[in-house]
């Protein structure tokens, strides 16, 4: 499948024309986007707010980027180092002023209904009472149940299988794919800078990329990411009712159980198995091979080939040691 934007940068924008605090400095640089550590390009600006992320700052290749006085260390002398008090507060206007419309989510004005454009799709079934919207492309053999909504730019490929009343949006969508009713994907995430007087929302400009062979439960819920995406591996299945916050990435072949909740920006290998009910803590790294106990929440890295239960999770001997010597 083709790579497609589902957010256009205004701009571009001298550095200094991005937000007040950086209005003393020089305008010969050009910026044309906003990007991730290691994503940016020597077009854009990024931002570094945390030590765990230093591997990527040492290697990015962005023009720009807004950090902390404690963290420039680690950046190249060819990246721009603007220095703010609030990293997040500051890249999310920066982020506004790419994409002012992107922190919230408007209708689709180019919604048809599907009898009126069921012939630019080979082979695709429809139920009743579908919206499609603007250059939206479907695979073949591929059928939607009643009362969904697919809006403009998405891609969906071959032999999928979405049931009724799903709304997909900003997304990109392999073969293979099953998604039963009522499932909410690609829209915005729950992302702001709390403010005293009005909280500021931060724009969501990044899309969800299913790939091949995922399978979703009813009710699941895929916010897209902020800057960056969200990603759910080939041949991982999840259960009813899972949410998945923006940025967060789940490997290859995990199976996930109903109401397991991640926070945003956490990574999951592959062959990971999560029970019903447990949570997993934001910007963690779970390694490959894990298993983690139904209930149990994730508050620390796991390591690969590691079985873990309780709150917070701890390896299952010393869970089960721990829960012996209460009895």
């Amino acid at each position: 499948m083709s790579e497609v934007k589902f957010f256009v940068p205004k701009g571009p924008f001298y550095l200094n024309e991005l937000s007040d605090e950086l209005s003393n400095k020089k305008n010969e640089i050009k910026i044309f986007d906003i990007n991730t550590l290691n994503e940016a390009t020597k077009n854009d600006i990024t931002f570094f707010n945390s030590i765990d992320y230093k591997s990527h700052a040492q290697k990015t290749k962005a023009a720009a980027c807004v950090t902390v006085k404690n963290l420039e260390q680690y950046l190249p002398n060819g990246c721009e180092k603007i220095l703010v008090k609030n990293v997040l507060f500051s890249i999310a206007k920066i982020s506004k002023k790419f994409y002012p419309d992107a922190h919230l989510d408007y209708p689709d004005k180019s919604l048809l209904d599907s009898i009126k454009v069921s012939s630019k799709f080979d082979s695709v079934t429809f139920g009743k009472n579908i919206f499609i919207g603007n250059m939206v492309k479907i695979g073949s053999k591929t059928s939607i149940g009643c009362n969904t909504i697919i809006e403009h730019n998405v891609q969906i490929g071959k032999n999928c299988l979405i049931g009724a009343n799903v709304t997909i949006k900003n997304s990109i969508i392999g073969n293979d794919v099953v998604i039963q009713d009522g499932c909410k994907i690609g829209v915005k995430g729950f992302g702001f800078i709390p403010l005293k007087d009005k909280n500021f929302r931060f724009p969501h400009i990044g899309k969800v990329v299913l790939k091949d062979n995922v399978e979703l439960g009813a009710n699941c819920t895929i916010d897209r990411g902020s800057i960056g995406d969200t990603i759910i591996g080939e041949n991982t299945f999840l259960d009813n009712q899972v949410h998945m916050a923006h940025n967060v990435k789940i490997g290859k072949n995990c199976m996930i159980a109903g109401q397991v909740g991640f926070a945003g920006s956490s990574t999951i290998g592959d062959n990971v198995s999560i029970g019903g009910q447990a949570g997993v803590s934001g910007h963690l790294k779970v390694g490959n091979n894990v298993k983690i106990g139904g209930g149990s929440g994730v508050v620390k890295d796991i390591p690969d080939n590691t079985t873990v239960m309780g709150y917070p999770a701890v390896p299952l001997k010393e869970f089960l040691k721990k829960d012996k010597s209460n009895d």
